[in-house]
């Protein structure tokens, strides 16, 4: 099958506006923005047969330019990234079996991840819409998710789903509740989604289709969209073998993506 790699970048994000130029300076002192670091990512996964920035910014298209990414124009209505994703692959011609969603605030996103969602899409029932994985966490990072949602901060994502893979909720909050007190290393029962898709490609065109419903707009989550309309996600567990993952959802992330950058000695 072939696939798209799509990196949704915008500017004018509600909760950190001018996200994907925010510069993180890695293990060598140096900066880089966050669109740079994504588009490194992105260059790392094997199996992709061409890789876009998707973007409604001059801004961000100039940075795009900058560090050698091919770039799409998108139009200023899209009101997520996959609906961004879908007007990038209509704009190339339709002609990729899976388009992959590679968000622009994902930079620690390990090559893994995104191969092992294709490789279960391409295995998976024909009417499963996509693929998206999901990180078991330890108690460390349970912790620092209750810690930012006490402290009033949108963090992590959580996902429940059954035995059979199939997505049943996504959410802000930290799902299933749990009162159990776990050590830093152990295995907890809450699973961290992490922001990546990999869709079927008529599922995509639908998308933008589809009437937004209430759980989307109350949680802020794009995928609710394809459950709120009977559309079947396929969780993908992967496995993080030993690798920090992080995503950069508020100024609060930088400090703590820095030090994992450091921490894995990536420059």
């Amino acid at each position: 099958m072939s696939v798209l790699l799509v990196i949704p970048a915008r500017y004018a994000s509600s909760r950190y506006p001018g996200k994907p130029l925010v510069p993180l300076r890695g293990a060598d002192g140096a900066s880089k923005t966050l669109l740079h670091r994504t588009w490194e990512a992105a260059l790392a996964v094997a199996g992709i047969d061409r890789a876009v920035v998707a973007t409604d910014d001059d801004r961000i298209a100039a940075e795009g330019r900058r560090i050698g990414a091919e770039i799409v124009m998108t139009s200023d209505t899209a009101r997520n990234g996959t609906e961004r994703c879908a007007e990038a692959h209509a704009a190339l011609g339709n002609g990729f079996d899976i388009v992959v969603n590679l968000q622009g605030d994902a930079p620690l996103t390990p090559p893994w991840f995104i191969e092992a969602l294709v490789r279960d899409l391409s295995a998976a029932p024909k009417d499963t819409a996509l693929s998206t994985p999901v990180l078991r966490c330890d108690g460390a990072t349970l912790a620092a998710f209750r810690t930012d949602r006490a402290a009033g901060r949108v963090g992590g994502t959580t996902a429940v789903f059954g035995s059979d893979r199939r997505a049943l909720y996504f959410s802000k909050e930290v799902v299933p509740f749990t009162a159990a007190t776990y050590a830093a290393d152990a295995p907890t029962p809450v699973f961290h989604h992490v922001g990546v898709y990999a869709y079927a490609a008529a599922a995509l065109a639908e998308y933008p289709g589809l009437a937004p419903g209430s759980l989307e707009g109350l949680e802020g989550l794009e995928q609710l969209r394809f459950l709120e309309h009977g559309r079947p996600i396929l969780c993908t567990e992967v496995e993080s073998r030993g690798r920090p993952f992080w995503e950069l959802n508020n100024p609060d992330d930088v400090p703590r993506i820095e030090m994992m950058l450091s921490d894995l000695g990536i420059g």
